[in-house]
């Protein structure tokens, strides 16, 4: 895998120096000398008896902006990929790079729908289209992740990816952290800062989940709601065929029910485009945990790896006092020297392998810790932003709306007014 040391990038500091957010932020970018987009999707055929027989896939087009950039094997590609081979490549950034907080993929399934809709929708997938690039642009932005190997080939290569990636080893690395994970982790002493992040995490995953939800019922009743001010307009347009003096007025105010009626789609479109800004930090929210149940498992090696050493110095004293047999605990036999001897020998050269297992488990867990403090912390910040800029223009959105039909039900009272 390509690292910082051998990338041809040259940063102001390598990554084990990054202390700060700043630090983070002037790293270099693969972002900062090409742009990546995706410029399509296309369904396919499966070509099999499967009940599923078509599947989309995605135009991913990039282009070198660097004249003098190497990295790349061409200045110009574009390449198909499915959202398979997108899960393919977030799981594998996952496994690598425990202490990250990966950005996420869109929803694989349509959540919190106001209205009936699937994965064949083209509107979805326009969605998801726009998910995935901002998935990429993502990565290709972050510094320690943007780098990689298999980063790079997912971009480029066409032929061959998936067994490259495969024969990477990250699946085996996934099982063994799913099995590690799996099962239910008591830290003696959690670490508070860590708790209060995963506390966080969960709470910001509710929150915007009930907002989500919400957010759906309500656009459910507006939208029917204006809908139906297209059978008022269908009325008084109607109605003013019959009317001699009051036709004009009527037929005005009809345009102007039509015209509440119409707008709804719009303001649901706009609704639908911020509503996935959110549900990307809905799904943030767990790649934060995950990151935080990285934590947990490393400190639980490292309580492992104490309590284990613990137990074959208290094991070895034992020996040195020729009982470290059950037979000796149970009658008090003294074993003979040279067996005791033979013992404690074999007991101090496992000491030793234990204290430097130790001391692997407290480096990685202070190594780790380090890194993910900065991860957060830019994790935190870019959040903040983005969820303020998302949630201001929901509001303007809303307000933009109101003031809409407000006006048009101002028009509408007002060829009311004016009839004779």
């Amino acid at each position: 895998m390509m690292s910082a040391d051998n990338s041809p990038i040259k940063t102001s500091k390598s990554f084990n120096e990054i202390e700060s957010t700043e630090d983070f932020e002037n790293q270099d970018t693969l972002l900062k000398h090409v742009d990546i987009s995706i410029v399509e999707s296309e369904k396919r055929a499966n070509g099999t008896l499967h009940v599923r027989d078509h599947y989309t896939v995605y135009l991913i087009d990039l282009k070198v902006t660097d004249t003098n950039y190497q990295l790349v094997q061409s200045k110009l590609s574009t390449i198909w990929r499915r959202y398979t081979e997108f899960e393919q490549i977030h799981d594998y950034l996952q496994v690598t790079y425990s202490h990250v907080v990966i950005p996420p993929l869109p929803e694989k399934r349509v959540l919190y729908a106001w209205r009936k809709s699937d994965t064949t929708d083209p509107e979805f997938i326009e969605r998801r289209r726009a998910g995935l690039e901002n998935f990429l642009l993502r990565v290709a932005s972050h510094p320690r992740l943007c780098f990689d190997d298999q980063f790079i080939n997912f971009l480029q290569q066409e032929h061959g990816w998936r067994e490259t990636i495969t024969d990477s080893g990250y699946l085996l690395l996934a099982e063994n952290k799913l099995k590690s994970l799996s099962v239910s982790i008591r830290l003696k002493k959690p670490d508070p800062e860590i708790e209060s992040i995963k506390n966080y995490g969960k709470q910001l995953e509710t929150n915007l989940g009930n907002f989500l939800y919400t957010r759906s019922k309500i656009i459910e009743k507006n939208y029917a709601l204006c809908k139906l001010h297209a059978d008022y307009g269908k009325l008084f347009s109607e109605w003013s065929v019959i009317e001699k003096e009051m036709g004009d007025g009527l037929q005005k105010a009809g345009h102007y029910f039509d015209s509440i009626a119409d707008s709804i789609d719009a303001v649901a479109e706009d609704e639908e485009q911020i509503a996935d800004q959110l549900k990307e930090y809905l799904f943030y929210a767990g790649a934060l945990q995950q990151l935080c149940s990285n934590h947990e498992a490393l400190q639980r090696n490292l309580e492992v790896a104490q309590d284990t050493l613990n137990n074959r110095i208290a094991e070895r004293g034992r020996a040195a006092a020729g009982k470290s047999g059950l037979m000796s605990r149970l009658f008090g036999t003294t074993e003979p020297d040279i067996v005791r001897d033979q013992s404690t020998r074999a007991l101090d050269a496992k000491i030793l392998a234990d204290r430097l297992a130790l001391r692997r488990a407290h480096e990685e867990l202070e190594e780790f810790t380090k890194k993910a403090t900065v991860e957060i912390e830019y994790f935190q910040k870019q959040k903040d932003k983005d969820l303020h800029e998302s949630l201001v223009s929901f509001i303007t959105l809303q307000v933009k709306a109101a003031k809409k039909n407000l006006q048009a039900w101002t028009q509408i009272k007002e060829c009311i007014q004016n009839m004779p």
